[in-house]
């Protein structure tokens, strides 16, 4: 069992997060059960998931957890660009946020890679 607090993948996930709360404070309340509550769920899902498959017992289960990190976090990414075609986020807010995500994402592929060199993305 590994201390997920260790890991500075799930610190910067972690980090993520707690952007994407306070960018989605400023989203429409009619967005409350819809984008700004999917983005919070999307984004929290990476972080939990990388602490989740720290708790297992083997890499190889650890290794499914970090995929399912990274799925949500193409989830996250899709929902970030509809924001900003919804003007919900600028330019400035989007690309520092998907700058965020996108190097999350790649730590994610490199650790994956690391576990499971057959199951990474090119």
């Amino acid at each position: 069992m590994k201390d997920f607090r260790r890991l500075k993948v799930w610190d910067k996930a972690h980090q993520l997060t707690l952007a994407m709360y306070k960018a989605t404070k400023r989203f429409p309340k009619e967005e409350m059960y819809g984008l700004t509550s999917q983005m919070r769920r999307s984004s929290a899902s990476i972080a939990t998931n990388i602490a989740e498959g720290c708790g297992r017992r083997s890499d190889a289960d650890f290794c499914r957890f970090l995929i399912v990190a990274l799925g949500s976090g193409s989830e996250l990414e899709y929902q970030l660009l509809l924001c900003r075609d919804l003007g919900y986020l600028n330019e400035k807010e989007h690309d520092a946020l998907l700058a965020q995500l996108t190097e999350v994402k790649k730590m994610l592929n490199s650790f994956i890679h690391k576990l499971a060199p057959w199951k990474a993305n090119s």
